[in-house]
């Protein structure tokens, strides 16, 4: 679950966000996941009384290494955007609009404790993603995204929890910097009896 706010982190919400997946463990280093997630973006200046949903099948490789105690995780991330349409400021309209968005997120994860990575400890996190949109409808903001975030990450058995977030993000060929507040919980649920780690 994410919930995220618009500039100087507590200035007004921007996008709640419920995402679920299923993922294959092919081996230690490998992961399979196919989710979904609902999006609620919340008033804007395109819909400025009124949510837009969002629904967003999506499909994911990740990638896990370890240096030492140290982790780095990489994934690889297509999604299939379907925002409903806005009519004007406090009406949707019929139908949806539709964009393939590829993303790639590189992950660095550098623990406080001499025990490396477990629970009730902290680690210091340092993330990059890209987002990319492809599909008839891009016109010219083909790059969507880069969100960078540094941050603490506290660690227990589940959920875990992460903090602040910079993002900065092209919207209709424009250039835009802001710096955003994000919460997020992260939980996994196994079905066999080797233990999970939520990256």
């Amino acid at each position: 679950m994410h919930l995220r706010t618009k500039e100087d982190f507590v200035d007004n919400f921007s996008q709640g966000i419920i995402r679920l997946g299923l993922t294959y463990y092919v081996n230690d280093v490998t992961k399979l996941t196919a989710g979904y997630a609902f999006i609620n973006h919340f008033p804007a200046d395109a819909h400025k009384k009124i949510s837009q949903p969002e629904h967003r099948p999506w499909q994911q490789v990740q990638l896990h290494t370890k240096y030492g105690k140290k982790r780095m995780m990489q994934w690889f991330r297509s999604e299939q955007r379907y925002r409903r349409k806005i009519l004007n400021d406090s009406r949707l309209a019929n139908g949806s609009t539709f964009n393939f968005r590829m993303r790639y997120n590189i992950w660095y994860d550098v623990p406080f404790s001499k025990k490396g990575i477990v629970p009730k400890s902290f680690s210091f996190v340092i993330n990059d993603e890209v987002h990319i949109n492809f599909g008839r409808q891009i016109v010219n903001n083909y790059f969507d995204q880069n969100r960078f975030f540094i941050g603490l990450k506290y660690h227990v058995t589940l959920p875990n929890a992460r903090g602040a977030l910079v993002n900065p993000f092209a919207v209709s060929g424009e250039i835009v910097s802001n710096i955003k507040g994000g919460l997020g919980v992260f939980a996994a649920l196994s079905l066999t009896k080797k233990s999970v780690v939520v990256p």
